[in-house]
């Protein structure tokens, strides 16, 4: 699958628009909106990590969102600390079926 056939991640999943809300002058909460799904990870079992980039595309650089002194969101960089490269949503929102494993369409 190309960049072109990967929806974007805001439209699969709206809420992650909050993203944006919470850290206005973040530039990478800033690129939210740009990012493309390319689906939930298969790493393990309990991985519940939102591709925005091709697997294997991650480094160990990691951003925290917090709120109220909470983890609500780690967005994964990868080795140039210049693009999101998978999402992590700690604060146990439901995002829906497509953030789960078996069902990656949009």
């Amino acid at each position: 699958m190309t960049a072109g056939q990967h929806p974007h991640l805001v439209d699969v999943f709206p809420d992650l628009a909050l993203l944006r809300v919470q850290n206005e002058n973040d530039p990478l909460a800033d690129a939210v909106e740009d990012l493309l799904f390319y689906g939930v990870c298969t790493c393990s079992a309990t991985c519940t990590n939102l591709l925005t980039a091709p697997p294997g595309s991650s480094s160990s650089w990691m951003v925290e969102s917090e709120r109220d002194g909470e983890s609500v969101i780690w967005l994964s960089l990868n080795p140039t600390a210049t693009a999101i490269t998978h999402i992590e949503v700690l604060d146990g929102r439901d995002l829906g079926p497509a953030s789960r494993r078996g069902d990656v369409s949009a």
